[in-house]
């Protein structure tokens, strides 16, 4: 993919694999513009393995205001600000309402900032005072609603309006409310989909490659780990024949085991003090860290014994999407905490707290949640705001489209986190103490349990794993070893 860029337009030759329409979804993964400032000029539907050009047009986005009414919005949905303006016009004056009948930010939600900007707009222009409240009968607007709703797990109209309201309701609040639930039923039920596995990496405890082969990956909490482990690693890695590799997560990676050896090389690394480390599902993945006040001239906390607290504060806890984390020692952010999803940077008084960063194709750096924390008020504010998270956001959301679909953004999350604006601070603190005390160790469940022992051997024996996983195409050879029976 090239492009030939000038002032006011760029064009982009791309080669069509199969027969497709590129949409501004595809410019924007390969430009890192937004879709909100894309306005395409022209499309072609072509045949596979040809070229084609799309031209398109960055444009304002200060404000609402000064888009056009054909600029695309929402790349996922294909909705223009002409749409979105149209819809503000017939009397969807909620953010929610408008979401819900355009479909604008219901994709990635990348595109949440700029619709709130023009309903903002839009409800300026028409005098109307956008306090966004359902009704008298609730202080809450109907964005404020659905958060307790989907926190709390109320699921009638009496629950909510007895707890949060005032009175009996009324036919206008009735009729909000009942698409509130109805969304958080949704929502509930698509978080549900493919549990207790998130995936069919799950159904094998661990990550299967593009090879046909599988990944071992232990947790090891803040990249500290001990003599002893690291020879049981190496000792596996030898007597397996696994490639090995240290991580940008500071973890110690094993590739190319066999399914029939999974169990074999588990019990190993259990056996040394290790543990899964649940890189195969949508959890926490590591919480990285520097060497902070142990070792390191310029630290001014422990980020290591920090790191390694939170990492096994929040093992295992299933969310919407991989969290990532990471502590620093001092504000010269060795361990990179404003690229996570979660990040803590040492001061000399306490912690600052970052959330919403990331990497990947659309980086994004964290922004500052709170500062000069003390140990108790770091971990009491990270409870909360993941369990939020969790109960909040789509399927497959990361925290930084998250946090940019929230209404309101940061300042909202900062009055639900710590000035408890919408009363389900003590919710949040109680359900991540369940969360927590429900931690277990997938593979060490596996051995401390005969009839899940009885089932994965059974899914991992040689005679039931056979040529399904290898791909037809691969040029692996196909494995030929004694049915595998774990010692017990």
């Amino acid at each position: 993919m090239t492009f030939d860029s000038t002032l006011t337009y760029r064009t982009a030759q791309i080669i069509i694999e199969d027969n497709a329409t590129e949409s501004c979804g595809f410019i924007e993964a390969m430009t890192h513009d937004r879709a909100s400032n894309i306005k395409v000029v022209s499309s072609y539907n072509t045949p596979a393995g040809t070229e084609f050009a799309i031209q398109y047009q960055t444009v304002a986005t200060q404000s609402g205001q000064p888009l056009t009414g054909q600029t695309q919005i929402c790349a996922c949905n294909k909705v223009s600000k002409e749409t979105i303006i149209s819809c503000i016009n017939s009397g969807h004056h909620e953010i929610r309402a408008l979401k819900n009948k355009t479909k604008a930010s219901t994709g990635c939600g990348g595109c949440s900032s700029k619709v709130n900007q023009i309903l903002e707009y839009e409800l300026s222009k028409l005098g109307i005072n956008n306090e966004n409240k359902s009704c008298q009968h609730f202080k809450f607007s109907p964005e404020e609603l659905s958060d307790i709703v989907r926190v709390t797990g109320i699921s009638t109209f009496e629950q909510l309006v007895a707890s949060y309201g005032f009175g009996s309701g009324c036919a206008h609040c009735q009729t909000t409310i009942k698409s509130i639930l109805a969304d958080a039923s949704r929502h509930a039920t698509e978080k549900k989909k493919g549990m207790p596995w998130q995936s069919a990496d799950d159904a094998f405890v661990t990550s299967l490659q593009k090879d046909g082969y599988y990944s071992i990956i232990p947790r090891i909490p803040g990249g500290e780990i001990t003599s002893d482990q690291l020879i049981a690693l190496g000792e596996v890695g030898k007597e397996f024949n696994l490639y090995t590799k240290i991580t940008g997560g500071q973890r110690i990676d094993l590739y190319g085991a066999k399914r029939h050896q999974l169990p074999s090389i588990w019990k190993i690394l259990i056996d040394a003090g290790l543990e899964t480390g649940h890189a195969n599902g949508k959890a926490l993945r590591t919480v990285k860290s520097c060497i902070g006040t142990n070792w390191c001239r310029f630290g001014v906390q422990d980020s290591t014994r920090m790191a390694i607290q939170i990492e096994k504060r929040y093992r295992g806890i299933r969310s919407s999407h991989k969290i990532k984390m990471s502590v620093s020692g001092c504000n010269r952010e060795c361990a990179e905490a404003k690229s996570k999803d979660f990040g803590a940077i040492a001061t000399p008084d306490g912690w600052n707290l970052y959330l919403g960063g990331n990497g990947g194709r659309t980086p994004r750096h964290a922004e500052l949640f709170a500062t000069n924390l003390n140990d108790d008020e770091l971990i009491c504010y990270i409870d909360r705001i993941i369990v939020f998270y969790i109960r909040t956001a789509e399927r497959s959301q990361r925290t930084a489209a998250w946090m940019q679909s929230l209404t309101g953004g940061l300042n909202y999350l900062q009055s639900v986190v710590i000035d408890d604006k919408l009363g389900l601070v003590s919710s949040l603190d109680q359900q991540m103490i369940t969360m927590v005390d429900d931690f277990q160790c997938d593979w060490g469940t596996v051995f401390s349990d005969t009839i899940k022992l009885f089932e994965i051997t059974q899914l991992v024996s040689p005679i039931s794993a056979g040529s399904s996983i290898i791909p037809s195409n691969s040029n692996i050879e196909t494995e030929s070893v004694e049915q595998w029976i774990p010692a017990t």
